[in-house]
């Protein structure tokens, strides 16, 4: 027994010992929570002040990480038109190249950002920023060359007087999806259309920031772990409803009447016929189903939806961000993107209000991505988001697309009247000096040649030179109330050559005059040409005719260089001698003696040698348009004067506006056509002898270019081809582009900065469309309302359109400019600056002419040596 003792003895010892640790310990911890529970100030305190460091020190890095960011602006094609897997790709570049910061670097900064901004400089500007070191993979975009990636500098708002903030959260369903939006129409339109009126001379700016981030697992598994549990929760509560139910429905049908004669039936007793109601097995949860698109950890990402409205104008900013919220609507399905915080009354208590207000100004500042819980979104929800507009995307024009026009202004030209989304009209131009050549298409009486009425009537007020070619001459009356100002009055010419009422008066003009210092060998081409041009002369149909009339001009344009080098201008020859000099001999002998010394040895070797051989019956093809010329007393007394005063050259050179109007489209109207388009084709090119930078702007409006083009095809595509290079930029108005000549066509449309049509029939609208890709589509074209055009301008070096753009209306745009009452004066004033005369006065002239010129050449050949022809002199 005592062996036993110490043994005992201890193990009671030892229990006593364990007894009392356990019963310290709860003492202990007992004593501790009544401490806690007693100074729970100072444990709040010291758990404040060591979030508060922890945030401090996380904040530091974060900004230190932000201050290493890098910016890049996309600025799509016209034909951006980007497919599902290139956008997908896009947006897996940027989930990776969000993770592309130092290791020290806090979540909060490790995030992609898209810009998506409108200040009046462009419709939306699509811009990426993120880290330095994601830079090399987000410039190379999977969308190729339709996508241009430049390094962007940082953007410095200005103050705005009344600015608004929200922060956007995902509604709904937390595992659904948004709504899968199309591509076509671009999914960024709703946004677009919000931001469409927005005014840049009120302040107004809208920016949306979307930031990307990849999150950690374990935030993801904390999430499914939540889900998995809230649906776990729901199924129970769901299989308790129901039991509860079925428990009911049994009661309810054994107290029921028929229950109770059923038990009286069978004599058994209420109590013991009750049934066994089985609850309802509780449903399995399938994670699939219950995460939703959270089950898959491929191309999950967090996002943080940040927006900022502001402006100078009170309320423009809250409409503004109603217009974006609503915009926003349009991506939403099983969940939706709801603006932050909560109302009362009216009052929203969210990012734009204490406390939230400074937190959003510090990511929004920084870049920082601290999104809701809530938001968590698949790449392939982001799709409308992860590219800038493309070509499905119906852009505004802004002040910044299309210049306001200025009356006055020397370097706008005048184009139309842009009715923006908002209701606002307002004039529209180019800039002048990259407005090279215009073409208008459509139907007659649809607005092309009020139109270009309208701009040439600008151009000129404000100081520059034009020519307005019209054959049928309704341009002339419609514009001279509007032109009819004391400063305009001797600048403005009219070539008339209609020949209309009791007194007619017209100009003169001597295609192969040389008073003017012009070159003899391009007169010869250029008239030349022109009657080849005409006539439908060329190497193959009519060489002999050709060679004939082109050695005459070449010795009656000598002839008269040497009339104006004796001083007698009055004395030189026109084309009406040519049936002089190939059919008179005693009249071709002394012209041919006169100008001995000025002819080359091939010329004076045709006219000894080739010509004696010719037969009679040679001539006939030359002089025929020649006789018919003059057998019109109009263009007898236009072209039978021996010195002209029309000179398209000084014309241009002085700002001149000249009105020339050839009175109709018959065979020898479109002749006088042909001359004068030549003759503009020869002055415009010698213009190489003046410096680029001395040239003087020029814009030729032709109208009716079916009626110019007829004559002279290939002159108009040659203007459309060179005048760039001389500072003479073309306008041309036509029916039916279809009619006019291929090389004309080909030329108009190539180097057309300005192409506009307005309506017509499909099939003639059909080739315009073609050129913008058929966007609007002829049908489209073919319906619009008197004066409205569709067109594509080219602004700043790139295409703007088509826009639709309504025609200027000259009673409208420029009622401050008429003076009907100095019409009459403006007439009077115009002929007599195109040096205008009586039609009989000019006609005797004419008829004269043969006398003066048969002497001078008897004069000059009489002091000529009888020798044989030598080489050309050269005369200074």
């Amino acid at each position: 027994m005592d062996s036993a003792t110490p043994y005992l003895t201890g193990q009671a010892s030892a229990s006593a010992s364990a007894s009392g640790q356990v019963i310290g310990l709860v003492l202990g911890i007992a004593h501790t929570v009544g401490w806690i529970l007693t100074y729970w100030w100072l444990v709040a305190l010291a758990a404040g002040a060591l979030w508060a460091t922890g945030e401090a020190v996380v904040r530091h890095l974060a900004r230190k990480a932000s201050a290493e960011r890098m910016a890049l602006e996309l600025l799509p094609s016209r034909h951006f038109d980007p497919g599902l897997e290139e956008i997908f790709r896009r947006g897996v570049q940027l989930a990776r190249a969000s993770t592309s910061m130092p290791w020290w670097a806090p979540r909060r900064s490790k995030a992609v950002q898209i810009r998506l901004r409108a200040d009046g400089s462009s419709p939306l500007r699509y811009r990426i920023e993120g880290p330095a070191g994601g830079e090399r993979l987000l410039s190379i975009t999977p969308f190729g060359p339709d996508v241009t990636v430049n390094r962007a500098r940082p953007l410095v708002d200005k103050p705005r007087d009344h600015m608004v903030r929200a922060e956007f959260i995902l509604r709904g369903k937390p595992t659904a999806p948004l709504r899968e939006v199309p591509l076509n129409p671009d999914p960024l339109q709703p946004l677009i259309d919000a931001v469409s009126d927005l005014r840049a001379e009120l302040g107004d700016l809208a920016e949306i920031r979307l930031d990307i981030q990849r999150a950690p697992k374990w935030a993801l598994r904390a999430r499914r772990l939540q889900l998995m549990s809230d649906a776990r929760r729901a199924e129970r509560r769901e299989a308790q409803r129901a039991a509860r139910w079925v428990r009911q429905d049994a009661t309810g049908i054994e107290d029921s009447l028929t229950g109770q004669l059923r038990q009286l039936a069978t004599g058994k007793p209420g109590a013991s016929g009750r049934r066994l109601v089985m609850p309802p097995v509780l449903r399995r949860v399938e994670p699939q189903e219950a995460l939703g698109k959270l089950a898959e950890d491929d191309h999950l990402v967090r996002v943080q939806l940040l927006v900022l409205c502001a402006s100078n104008t009170e309320g423009r900013a809250e409409a503004r961000l109603a217009q974006l919220q609503a915009a926003l609507d349009v991506f939403g399905g099983g969940s939706r993107w709801a603006m932050r915080g909560w109302r009362v009354g009216p009052w929203r208590l969210g990012a734009d209000r204490w406390p939230s207000r400074r937190g959003f100004e510090r990511r929004w500042t920084l870049g920082h991505c601290q999104p809701p819980r809530a938001n968590w979104v698949r790449l392939e929800e982001l799709t409308g988001l992860l590219k800038p507009p493309t070509t499905h995307c119906r852009l505004p024009l802004l002040a910044g697309d299309l210049p306001t026009f200025t009356h006055g202004d020397p370097e706008l030209l005048l184009q139309g009247i842009y009715r923006s989304p908002d209701g606002r009209r307002r004039l529209i131009a180019t800039y002048a000096e990259e407005t090279l050549f215009e073409v208008g298409v459509g139907k007659a009486g649809g607005g092309k040649t009020e139109r270009a009425l309208a701009q040439a009537i600008g151009w000129a007020h404000a100081g520059g030179g034009l020519m307005f070619l019209d054959p049928h001459r309704d341009s002339w009356p419609r514009a001279l109330p509007f032109l009819a100002h004391d400063r305009l009055m001797p600048r403005i010419a009219l070539i008339d050559l209609n020949a209309s009422g009791p007194a007619p008066q017209l100009s003169c003009w001597n295609p192969i005059g040389m008073h003017q210092g012009q070159v003899a060998h391009e007169v010869v081409e250029a008239t030349a040409d022109a009657y080849a041009s005409a006539l439908g002369w060329d190497d193959a149909t009519a060489p002999r005719a050709l060679t004939i009339f082109t050695a005459a001009l070449t010795v009656l344009v000598a002839v008269n260089e040497a009339a104006c080098q004796a001083g007698r201008p009055e004395d030189q020859a026109t084309v009406f001698h040519l049936r002089s000099l190939l059919t008179d001999p005693d009249f071709r002998t002394a012209a041919l003696t006169t100008v001995e010394g000025r002819l080359d040895e091939v010329t004076r070797s045709w006219w000894r040698t080739v010509f004696p051989t010719l037969p009679v019956d040679a001539f006939a093809v030359v002089l025929n348009p020649i006789t018919r010329l003059a057998a019109n007393p109009v263009t007898r007394a236009f072209l039978g004067q021996s010195a002209g005063i029309y000179n398209i050259r000084a014309a241009m050179d002085s700002r001149m506006i000249v009105w020339v109007c050839p009175g109709g489209n018959g065979p020898t109207d479109r002749l006088i056509t042909a001359l004068l388009a030549r003759d503009l084709l020869r002055a415009v090119r010698s213009r190489r002898d003046t410096p680029e930078a001395r040239r003087v702007p020029f814009r030729p409006y032709f109208d009716e270019l079916i009626t110019l083009t007829g004559a002279a095809p290939e002159t108009i595509a040659a203007m459309f081809e060179d005048f760039r290079k001389y500072k003479v930029h073309v306008h041309g108005m036509t029916q039916l582009l279809a009619r006019l000549p291929i090389p004309v066509r080909l030329s108009l449309v190539q180097n057309a900065s300005t192409l506009a049509s307005t309506a017509g029939s499909q099939s003639a609208i059909a080739p315009i469309t073609a050129e913008w890709g058929e966007r609007p589509t002829p049908d489209v074209v073919a319906a619009l309302d008197r004066f409205e055009h569709y067109m594509s301008l080219t602004v700043q070096g790139r295409r703007v359109g088509p826009v639709q753009i309504t025609g200027p209306h000259l009673d409208d745009v420029f009622a401050d400019y008429a003076r009907p009452g100095q019409a009459a004066a403006l007439e009077r004033a115009a002929r007599a600056t195109a040096g205008a005369a009586p039609l009989e006065t000019l006609t005797a002239r004419a008829e004269n002419q043969l006398t003066r010129v048969s002497a001078f050449l008897t004069q000059s050949s009489a002091t000529q040596p009888a020798v044989h022809l030598q080489k050309k002199r050269k005369y200074q």
